[in-house]
């Protein structure tokens, strides 16, 4: 944490209206990049990727349902895992909350692993969580999206946020946003990846704001402080 000077309520405005010239900046950047990611080009999905779900078999279409827009989030758990990544964990606190809201707006979200289905629900009940989780096991959905790799793979380099680059692991994070035509056709329109993640973890958002900020200097990587909910003291 940097050390703060402690100075009178004007001087105070002043340093305050300063800084806000850089958050209206960086508002209008913030918009003028959502506007050219709106813009992107699709890409038509012709792979029928089939998904086990508490509905069991479903396809990738069925996940929309009823609405023409979707998010979803690659979470991290391996097949051979028993609880999901913390990570993906802290962001997926959010959805509850939000998924009413943007039911109203066109929009579904649902997480997608390649851990068997028993083991996201499971670990899902522990959460106490509700939103739609399914399983990828046995599809090459997490693969073809870059977020899946083989463990032949992670001893070199692996495509991920769009640069071969080495991974530690055999699941990655990220969110893929899909849209689906009238005549029930999906198409991918966009996908994220590492720090892209980073507006959509609320409680880090929360955190910019405090004087300590996310005061992860000090540790040995910057989300070793996260843990589960029900495993923190």
């Amino acid at each position: 944490m940097m050390e703060a000077n402690t100075v009178s309520r004007e001087d105070w405005l002043a340093e305050r209206l300063a800084l806000l010239e850089q958050e209206k900046a960086l508002t209008r950047q913030r918009d003028a990049v959502s506007d050219a990611r709106r813009a992107l080009p699709r890409v038509k999905t012709d792979q029928d990727y089939q998904f086990q779900s508490e509905n069991g078999e479903v396809g990738l279409a069925d996940l929309f349902d009823g609405r023409s827009q979707l998010i979803v989030q690659h979470f991290i758990f391996g097949a051979d895992w028993n609880e999901g990544c913390k990570a993906c964990s802290l962001m997926a606190e959010n959805y509850d909350g939000v998924i009413p809201h943007l039911k109203q707006r066109d929009v579904s979200l649902v997480a997608i692993s390649r851990a068997p289905l028993e083991k996201l629900l499971a670990f899902r009940n522990r959460m106490g969580w509700g939103f739609n989780w399914v399983s990828s096991l046995g599809s090459n959905f997490n693969a073809d999206f870059d977020v899946g790799f083989t463990a032949e793979q992670v001893e070199g380099e692996v495509y991920y946020n769009y640069h071969l680059t080495k991974f530690p692991m055999t699941e990655a994070p990220g969110v893929s946003i899909f849209a689906l035509d009238s005549d029930g056709v999906v198409y991918h329109t966009y996908s994220c990846f590492g720090r892209g993640l980073d507006p959509l973890m609320g409680t880090y958002q929360y955190l910019d704001l405090v004087p300590k900020g996310r005061d992860e200097d000090n540790l040995s990587y910057g989300m070793e402080w996260v843990r589960h909910h029900d495993n923190y003291e």
